[in-house]
């Protein structure tokens, strides 16, 4: 096999270290990154033609490879022609590279062109594609994806208003394979289902999505570190991809999907110009139809549809679908209350109480309250859309709200009951007078707390007396024990009836009667 050639760069440089540093040749093929024979013969083929160190300005790298390699220029075109077409989507494939494909070239022809020719004339093939195919994408690794600019009117039957319809595109970067469907508008629950269902109709997912910078998709936009949405970035950890947004304002970036949307304007929109449309669902199935067709229209210049390109390049190299389905999240942040609950759309929920004060993610689908906190999953609710309600796990609370929760009615009556018969009735009285027992055990739990400040029997006495005027609260023993009340005696409960004042002027009670 013969010798392949380096360029005319690495050659200049080999003469250099050779001439004016006066190196050996070892030293120069170690520098390089070549062997020590192919520094002699580019050392000898430079004596051979007659030329001195430095060449002149006006030589030129065409020139000088004339002159050093003087049988290359006068070759024949008897060399079999490389098939640069098979080349062009043999080199999309991961791994392949065209050293390889011209060792195979060589296989098949051993008297053909060597590497470097091989190099030059699939470069000069490359410059009559089009600008889009020209650009190099590996197979399965980039998906581009992006909203039309054009919009589809859908008509609501019920009302007549009319609304216009986002188109969704999604463009494989290989095979130009193209995915487009109508959503209500350009919102996150739009575009994350947009993307399932682009990966669904793909049958994989690729390695890598490229969106524009959308607030859907681009929290924050920066030329170094954008930040993801989160739920987006939540959808793609679910399907195993990661998101490369464009630059702002560089549409080259994303030059696959702007190709694509032009022609989802020209090929869809503008032939449903006419159409009038009741649904979304009605004017996606119109999309697909279309869709078809535009996917298995064959490239002029290539003789292959999209279609065809997809299922031999992208479909093979794109990554299985997960077994389930993305469920849309959504996620906000949050501050953990005094109370150790945090809302969430008017529900609280509770998470450790260690976490008082702390900022924690919530992660919210439709059935699932998720808390994290430094990515660390922490707390997991069943979704509950009761305004004011509470969703509360024992676990979370300290040890002594734990011991408060796990006091009950009969409890508080046994303990009032070592006190006295009074107070015991007036435990008894205090939670019956509420709506639910529980309402009424902070009320207790002070009263009984009273006896560790005064004697047992003034707590009785000032029960006693609080019966008698129906005073059932905490307050009202307290300023009966502070103001000393219970040591003074009850007043006879039978007070003596005072007869009735007799006189010309009062009518009596009699007179009602009739």
């Amino acid at each position: 096999m013969a010798q392949e050639r380096l360029s005319m760069r690495k050659i200049k440089e080999v003469l250099r270290l050779y001439f004016d540093l006066r190196l050996g040749k070892k030293k120069i093929a170690r520098a390089c990154s070549v062997s020590p024979s192919t520094v002699k013969d580019y050392v000898l083929r430079f004596e051979k033609a007659g030329l001195t160190w430095p060449v002149g300005v006006e030589m030129d790298d065409s020139a000088l490879s004339l002159l050093l390699f003087p049988t290359e220029g006068r070759r024949s075109s008897k060399y079999p022609t490389p098939e640069f077409g098979k080349m062009h989507e043999e080199l999309k494939k991961k791994g392949v590279t065209l050293m390889l494909l011209w060792q195979e070239y060589k296989e098949r022809h051993q008297e053909g062109h060597q590497y470097s020719r091989f190099c030059d004339l699939y470069r000069k093939w490359t410059k009559k594609l089009d600008l889009s195919l020209r650009q190099e994408y590996r197979a399965g690794e980039k998906l581009f994806v992006d909203f039309a600019g054009k919009t589809i009117p859908v008509v609501d039957p019920s009302t007549g208003e009319i609304r216009d319809a986002k188109i969704f595109v999604a463009v494989m970067g290989a095979s130009s394979y193209t995915y487009a469907e109508a959503v209500p508008s350009e919102d996150l629950p739009s575009w994350t289902g947009a993307h399932v269902r682009a990966f669904e109709y793909f049958g994989g997912v690729p390695e890598i999505i490229v969106p524009d910078n959308l607030k859907s998709g681009v929290s924050k936009t920066c030329r170094y570190e954008p930040d993801i949405n989160p739920t987006y970035h939540d959808l793609c950890k679910h399907y195993g991809t990661v998101v490369i947004p464009a630059r702002v304002a560089r549409p080259k970036d994303k030059a696959k999907v702007e190709a694509g949307v032009l022609l989802v304007t020209r090929w869809i929109i503008a032939v449903l110009r006419h159409h009038t449309f009741f649904s979304i669902h009605e004017l996606n199935e119109k999309i697909m139809e279309l869709l078809e067709i535009l996917n298995t229209r064959q490239f002029r210049k290539l003789g292959r549809s999209r279609k065809d390109l997809f299922e031999t390049i992208d479909r093979p190299a794109l990554k299985p679908l997960p077994e389930t389905r993305y469920e849309y999240a959504e996620w906000k942040k949050a501050t953990v209350n005094i109370d150790y609950h945090i809302e969430v759309d008017g529900h609280f929920y509770s998470v450790p109480y260690q976490l008082v004060r702390q900022q924690i993610e919530v992660r919210m689908t439709t059935s699932v309250i998720e808390v994290l906190f430094k990515g660390k999953r922490i707390a997991t609710h069943r979704r509950s859309h009761r305004k004011g309600g509470f969703t509360s796990i024992h676990e979370h609370r300290p040890k002594s709200h734990q011991k408060y929760l796990e006091w009950t009615p009969s409890r508080f009556i046994s303990w009032a009951e070592k006190t006295g018969p009074y107070t015991k009735e007036l435990v008894e009285k205090v939670m019956t007078s509420k709506l639910h027992p529980e309402q009424g055990f902070r009320s207790c739990l002070g009263i009984l707390s009273l006896g560790k400040k005064y004697e047992t029997g003034r707590l009785e006495a000032a029960c006693q007396r609080a019966l008698s005027i129906r005073a059932y609260s905490y307050r009202s023993i307290k300023s009966i024990l502070e103001c000393g009340y219970d040591k003074k005696p009850l007043k006879d409960e039978k007070e003596e009836v005072m007869p009735a004042i007799q006189h010309e002027n009062i009518r009596g009670n009699s007179y009602y009667l009739h």
